[in-house]
């Protein structure tokens, strides 16, 4: 095969060019090379053999230096660090989630030989599913333990829930004293040591959001207790809540029904406010003024110094509020405690329309009262962590006054309409949820409903026509409500419930729990209603409360607010009656184990046995 290359430009390059020797015989030269190189192109070629040489260490080597890059780039670049924690945080809560929510299609969908095993499947699911998203909240920290305390305050959800997420309100990560020491230096300007005397490095309490240390003020010369932000929180809010947001978001994407994308905004609109320690003292000056001119055994303590990571406030040596032990040291009637905490929130709720939103137990410390105390018992009540308070308007104020006032009177076709009228004001309640709803504000089977599943197993337990009918829960009725949760139906329900109820009814009900639970807790004498009818009271006043402001802007005529006003008088002095009635009944209690326990053990035993002890 030959081929010819001919030129065919201008015949004046080829006379004004002229080339040196060297040059022209190395054009011959290479001419000369490419035709024979065409000339032999038709010839099979055998491709030279790379040598291997060392090529089995480029992959290595390779696999090494993006390591190190990545390594550089975590350790120095905040972007991709942020990214590749993000990644592995949302992996684990979206891997339990999700498995979670498969476990209960696939446990509710299976037949089962028995109620029993039916009911005992689905507790298992509860366990397995909580304990899998407890596990990934735990390994994430920060605002993901927040979100599981959250998850614990939701009292309609199944027990196995609840008391699998319970732990986290301990269960919380101390941050390293040389930590704090640096967020001292970066906040407030001063070490540790020009500040404070005494300083404990190792915090009394830690919290999701916060650990507390104890010291002595220099410039206030007292004893003080220190809260402090964990550092690392403020890094990774923004990150972390976008990808508790976008979990949540597929969550319902996959499984409609496991609906929980409102946890999510919840969390992003309060989480910064709690995270403000300088928007916490004004919380703090507020619920001080609001208390001011009342006879109460509530006690806020003093704030010193705020800053917007770290808070001085005043120390309280105290005890639980719950702590029995502690009560009768002091010797501090249990009964009026659980009565003096249940008026607290109640005025804050119902009259103030401003009230605490993380209400439970660790921010509850008891003392005896001082002589210059205002408490009208011999014990103060000392509220903390006042970083979230929410207000309630008028009307949603007045509405839920109303619902419970329904639920305190004897069912009738009139009550029973005006029950579910107010929980679909108040709740966004429609009639086939509104049992489901009585149950979780009471704590009880509904007094005019069933909650029991159309397929499931009916109780013949007497339920009550108002809450003042209603007697002590038993243990057949607290294993029924539990039970019913379990049904499939109704746990969707639940959630239902969950989604429709505004967030600040949502904290109402928070605070009845934590009112039943410490009435429980305490081991009181008087009838579990007893703490009803002190709710009552305050609704009662509520509701004249309103309507006296519409008479004085002539909103209301003279006839219909002497009515109401006569109403409010006859219906308020029937419950103080009541009550006076109850604690007579507590009090002959009470002498009735005195009695048992000075029989048995002598007088420390009358006064331990009194005391709810044993």
């Amino acid at each position: 095969m030959h081929i010819i290359l001919k030129f065919r430009g201008p015949s004046s390059w080829h006379s004004s060019r002229s080339f040196p020797r060297s040059q022209k015989s190395f054009v011959r030269r290479n001419n000369i090379d490419i035709h024979k190189r065409l000339a032999s192109s038709d010839t099979p070629q055998t491709l030279p053999k790379r040598p291997r040489g060392k090529s089995w260490l480029r992959y290595p080597a390779t696999l090494l230096a993006l390591t190190g890059v990545g390594y550089y780039a975590y350790e120095n670049h905040q972007p991709f660090r942020h990214a590749v924690l993000a990644t592995l945080r949302c992996s684990q809560l979206a891997r339990a989630a999700i498995s979670g929510a498969i476990d209960y299609k696939r446990t509710f969908a299976r037949t089962y030989s028995s109620e029993e095993d039916r009911l005992e499947a689905v507790s298992q699911c509860h366990v397995r599913s909580a304990t899998k998203v407890l596990n990934a909240l735990l390994a994430n920290g920060g605002i993901y333990i927040k979100l599981g305390q959250h998850i614990a305050s939701l009292i309609v959800l199944p027990r196995e829930w609840t008391s699998t997420m319970a732990p986290l309100q301990d269960k919380c990560d101390a941050t390293p004293y040389e930590g704090i020491e640096a967020l001292f230096l970066s906040d407030m300007g001063q070490p540790i040591s020009e500040l404070f005397d005494d300083f404990d490095p190792v915090p009394i309490g830690v919290a999701s959001l916060a650990q507390v240390h104890v010291g002595y003020h220099k410039a206030s010369g007292k004893k003080v207790a220190v809260k402090v932000q964990h550092p690392h929180l403020v890094e990774f809010f923004n990150i972390d809540i976008n990808m508790v947001q976008s979990t949540l978001g597929w969550i319902k994407y996959w499984f409609p029904e496991f609906e929980f994308t409102w946890l999510g905004e919840e969390m992003r609109e309060n989480l910064p406010r709690e995270m403000d320690f300088v928007h916490e003292a004004r919380n703090t000056a507020h619920a001080v003024a609001d208390f001011e001119n009342i006879k109460t055994s509530l006690y806020i303590p003093e704030v010193i110094s705020a800053n917007k990571r770290v808070l001085i406030m005043e120390y309280i040596q105290g005890g639980r509020v719950d702590d029995l032990a502690y009560l009768s040291k002091h010797n501090i009637d249990r009964n009026k405690v659980a009565l003096e905490l249940t008026r607290i929130f109640n005025r804050m709720v119902f009259m103030n329309g401003w009230f605490h939103a993380d209400p439970h137990p660790g921010n509850l410390l008891i003392r005896p009262a001082s002589k210059s105390s205002k408490s009208p018992y011999n014990f103060e009540i000392a509220l903390l962590d006042h970083g979230l308070y929410f207000d309630l308007e008028r009307e949603l104020r007045v509405n839920y006054s109303k619902l419970w006032l329904s639920l305190i009177a004897r069912s009738s076709p009139n009550v029973d309409a005006d029950r579910r009228k107010y929980a679909e004001l108040v709740g966004n309640i429609t009639p086939d949820l509104y049992p489901v709803f009585e149950a979780a504000i009471t704590g009880r089977l509904a007094p005019d409903g069933i909650i029991e599943a159309d397929d499931g197993p009916k109780s013949d337990i007497r339920r009550a026509t108002g809450m003042l009918d209603m007697a002590s829960q038993t243990e057949e009725e607290m294993e029924l409500i539990r039970n019913t949760v379990a049904q499939g139906d109704i746990l969707v329900s639940v959630l239902d419930v969950l989604r429709r109820l505004p967030r600040r009814v949502l904290m109402v009900m928070k605070l009845n729990d934590l009112a039943r639970h410490l009435d429980h807790s305490l081991a009181t004498t008087h009838s579990s209603v007893r703490i009803f009818l002190v709710t009552s009271k305050y609704c009662m006043r509520a509701v004249w409360q309103d309507e006296k402001d519409r008479f004085r802007k002539g909103a209301l005529a003279s006839g219909s607010f002497l009515g109401s006003t006569w109403a409010f008088a006859t219906g308020y002095y029937k419950i103080t009656f009541i009550e006076l009635m109850m604690d007579c009944q507590a009090s002959l209690v009470k002498v009735s184990a005195w009695l048992r326990g000075f029989y048995s053990r002598g007088l420390s035993g009358a006064h331990d046995a009194a005391a709810g002890l044993y």
